[in-house]
């Protein structure tokens, strides 16, 4: 979904797990859709971990846990690694989660869900033990996410670190753009290149 980012505070959702792969984000089975449905696929976010065989919620994983909410989804390290399904991205951005905290991405599903309004913040992998603790501990725990200044901070405990974010990026989540959308906005600037580049011929 398209939306303009710029300060998101929120409570979290823990998923204290390293090596979460694309394919434990969202099932192969659900690539067969031919819809592209945020609600589908965030209906099927960790589809086959969150239920049991039966059908039933396992509440003996966090994700379900009722105390844990919000925008913020904070994981292990090396998330979204395996397959390069964008898919994993729109059933995370389907779910309604903003931003993912992790200490480390996979680099293209960090791509994907920059391209489909999802935040990746990678932060040390020490403020993330402390993050996961705090959350532990209280699940009221809110964390802010500031975009323009490029920091994430832990109100609980009031620890703040800052987080890359590429310019381009940056601007586009800032203005809520996609790529095609980006471009259309450097129209008059591209055609007067081309103008430009024809007279010169």
């Amino acid at each position: 979904m398209k939306q303009k980012f710029n300060i998101i505070e929120s409570t979290c959702v823990p998923l204290p797990y390293e090596n979460i792969d694309t394919d434990r984000i969202i099932p192969a089975r659900f690539l067969k859709a031919t819809t592209r449905d945020e609600k589908f696929f965030g209906e099927n976010l960790f589809h086959d971990w969150r239920y049991k065989a039966d059908g039933t919620l396992d509440m003996s994983l966090e994700f379900n846990d009722p105390r844990y909410g919000g925008e913020i989804l904070v994981a292990g390290k090396n998330f979204g690694n395996g397959s390069s399904r964008e898919h994993a991205a729109w059933a995370i951005a389907g779910y309604g989660f903003k931003v993912v905290i992790s200490s480390f991405f996979a680099d293209i599903h960090k791509n994907n869900e920059l391209n489909n309004f999802v935040l990746p913040v990678v932060v040390s992998e020490d403020f993330l033990s402390e993050l996961f603790s705090c959350i532990k501990a209280d699940p009221s725990t809110r964390v802010r996410v500031d975009v323009p200044a490029q920091t994430v901070t832990n109100l609980s405990s009031g620890r703040s670190e800052h987080f890359e974010l590429n310019a381009y990026k940056k601007y586009c989540l800032e203005n809520a753009l996609d790529d095609i959308d980006y471009l259309l906005e450097q129209k008059e600037l591209i055609e007067g290149y081309e103008r430009l580049c024809a007279d010169n011929c």
